[in-house]
């Protein structure tokens, strides 16, 4: 069976505080024209990946990064939830402010919905605020079915990490892991979306300088390369992990010059892993030459299924 990842699933991040360049010279003044303000996401591909992602690129006071709906976000909050992360993972942080802010943001503007949705008005504590996000995300995905085709299918993409075990023999197992997903991709999708039904702004000169930060790391390097990259996250000691190596191995040999290949150990990036999203490992992304998703994959691919979706990137 593929390993759970040590990161914490959203339904239990988002309430949890574990975690977790100057402008040009202005142009002379030209014809007011209606312009629809930039969007983090298409100004900078792949800086958010939650709840910013379709934030509004703006000109705030000074030491404020974000505002949305009656929330205010300060430097000064940032640089504070900055110092409770643990020692090992502080130079991790300095690089990720972008991906701090964007944690503390999708907990506050969840609890907002939460409230909004079941007013009670005495929950200030952060448990409170916990359970608030907790009870309005159980809730989202209250409808939320498995099928028997789904876990089927599930089971032929990842028969080898089963042990030799038969269908029916995990079929209880894999139907729980399948549903954990499926919850997990609604709640990832209704979070990222936020920003299309509500109005989110953040600093552009804040995001400016983090927006190069943060991508001073081997997988932000390898999308910018010009090749096609697939990045594998995952771990040692977890048996479809182990298994994956010798073939990451082989690809990146016999494929050198060609395609970037990258494995990513979650319990030394982890916050490089929480970006991305990680729950379950190992996990392998797929990006075009121009550095753009195009497919992703949960638990162990033999060798022949990985070079069949490379070569739908382009790579011979």
């Amino acid at each position: 069976m593929m390993a759970k990842s040590v990161l914490p699933a959203a339904i239990a991040l988002f309430g949890l505080s574990t975690l977790w360049v100057q402008a040009s010279e202005p142009a002379a003044p030209k014809a007011k024209v209606d312009k629809k303000p930039g969007l983090l996401h298409e100004v900078y591909p792949g800086l958010a990946s939650s709840s910013l992602t379709y934030a509004k690129l703006s000109d705030l006071p000074a030491g404020v990064i974000l505002k949305a709906q009656g929330l205010t976000i300060s430097e000064t909050d940032v640089a504070a939830e900055m110092g409770k992360a643990p020692q090992e993972i502080q130079a991790q942080i300095k690089k990720n402010a972008f991906f701090l802010l964007e944690n503390l943001a999708t907990r506050q503007l969840l609890v907002l919905l939460a409230k909004a949705k079941a007013p009670e008005p005495k929950a200030t504590a952060a448990s409170d605020e916990r359970a608030s996000i907790q009870q309005y995300l159980k809730g989202l995905v209250a409808n939320v079915q498995v099928s028997d085709a789904e876990i089927a299918k599930f089971y032929e993409e990842n028969k080898d990490a089963c042990g030799g075990a038969t269908l029916d023999q995990v079929k209880d197992q894999l139907k729980q892991l399948v549903l954990q997903q499926k919850q997990q991709n609604l709640v990832d999708e209704h979070v990222r979306t936020l920003g299309q039904r509500m109005s989110i702004e953040v600093s552009a000169a804040w995001t400016k300088e983090q927006a190069v930060l943060a991508k001073d790391n081997p997988v932000d390097k390898a999308r910018s390369s010009g090749k096609p990259s697939l990045v594998d996250f995952g771990s040692t000691g977890c048996r479809p992990c182990d298994m994956l190596a010798p073939i990451l191995e082989t690809l990146k040999d016999k494929y050198a010059g060609k395609v970037n290949v990258l494995f990513i150990h979650v319990g030394q990036e982890q916050i490089l892993a929480a970006r991305y999203g990680i729950q379950s490992i190992p996990m392998q992304f797929f990006f075009d030459k121009d550095g753009k998703e195009v497919f992703r994959h949960v638990g162990f691919w033999p060798q022949e299924e990985i070079e069949k979706k490379l070569a739908e990137i382009g790579v011979q």
